[in-house]
């Protein structure tokens, strides 16, 4: 890119900026009943004690926007900014430009976790968190952690060693999931119920879903910008980056930490939404360059509006049935992702 970063950053982040504003836009109007952006306006207006004049539009637009889409859109919005940080983030700590958020276990955890809790765990609810939900962040985490201790030789940890036992963590727990499965004698109500969070899902049923969420994704996404210099310094290598002062197992610790946690809120309201935290990352390391003081805000702003716009695709194609979110992250990504691949040659940004 021709320029300084100055010149730069404005012009990126005002464009991803409009673009995710876009996509909210889009998102709350469209659906199996189409809201214009005036009556959204008035309607947002008035719930926050704004008066608007006469009421021109039906209850039940008001109930779809404030109960159903908004906050849909909103938790959409979440989702993609954590899991496409969540790629930045584990793409520069293991040099790997096919890590995305669930290649330490994330997503066999979850997934393990989830199966079983819609199988066998009665109807629960703490601050609008269902049983699957609260099942498939607590086991994604754990599963995190099993990689973490197993990847661990001699007191610290590789790129290597972690990516070894997080492909050896997600095939062992996968198939147990597909075993659960298969033993279980139940409706079909249940296994549809299964199929459908592993193909992911935006799902805030409850507005406390996105207070609880909410904070952790955002203050996650501010946190993940400091890690921008050593990951930075990683570019070089483990032997570069130690000799420009990075603790590189403390870092390790803190990176593994932070993107478990983005991913395992991520996936508590959404299921496993494939290939937007590694196509997003990857499409605009190619666009921008791989400096990480760039490229995790970037992130976050695309990653947030591609996932609002695959929701909305999902909900009104074939509207009212709705399809899973995660067949759309790929045709909306994948094409994008091979043509700059292909445009760009060798010039990937990784070293």
């Amino acid at each position: 890119m021709k320029g300084g970063w100055g010149d730069f950053a404005p012009r990126i982040y005002v464009a991803l900026s409009a673009l995710l504003l876009l996509a909210l836009l889009i998102g709350v109007m469209q659906g199996a009943v189409a809201l214009s952006p005036m009556t959204i306006l008035k309607i947002l207006l008035r719930s926050v004690g704004i008066p608007v004049g006469p009421v021109t539009w039906q209850a039940a637009d008001e109930t779809i926007l404030l109960e159903l889409r908004l906050p849909r859109v909103l938790g959409g919005a979440l989702v993609g900014a954590a899991l496409a940080t969540a790629g930045v983030l584990f793409q520069g700590l293991l040099r790997n430009p096919l890590a995305d958020p669930y290649i330490i276990g994330t997503s066999a955890g979850a997934g393990l976790a989830a199966t079983v809790a819609i199988l066998v765990l009665p109807t629960a609810s703490v601050l609008g968190f269902g049983s699957v939900a609260l099942s498939a962040f607590v086991g994604g985490l754990l599963a995190v952690q099993l990689v973490y201790r197993l990847a661990r030789v001699d007191g610290r940890n590789s790129p290597a060693t972690l990516l070894l036992a997080g492909v050896v963590v997600n095939a062992v727990l996968g198939y147990l999931g597909s075993l659960s499965i298969l033993l279980f004698e139940g409706s079909e109500f249940r296994l549809r119920h299964i199929f459908t969070w592993l193909m992911g899902g935006i799902a805030v049923n409850d507005p406390r879903q996105l207070l609880a969420t909410g904070p952790i994704i955002v203050v996650g996404i501010v946190v993940a910008y400091g890690f921008a210099v050593p990951l930075n310094a990683l570019t070089v290598g483990e032997e570069g980056a130690q000799a420009l002062g990075v603790d590189l197992n403390r870092e390790f610790r803190r990176i593994i930490a932070l993107g478990a946690l983005l991913t395992g809120a991520a996936v508590s309201i959404s299921g496993l939404i494939g290939f937007l935290g590694l196509a997003v990352p990857h499409i605009l390391r190619l666009l921008i360059g791989p400096d990480h003081r760039r490229l995790l805000p970037a992130s976050a702003l695309a990653g947030a509006a591609i996932l609002v716009l695959a929701d909305t695709a999902a909900r009104s194609i074939a509207a009212p049935t709705e399809l899973p979110v995660g067949i759309f992250t790929a045709l909306l990504g994948g094409p994008l992702f091979l043509f700059l691949l292909r445009r760009n040659g060798r010039e990937t940004g990784w070293r």
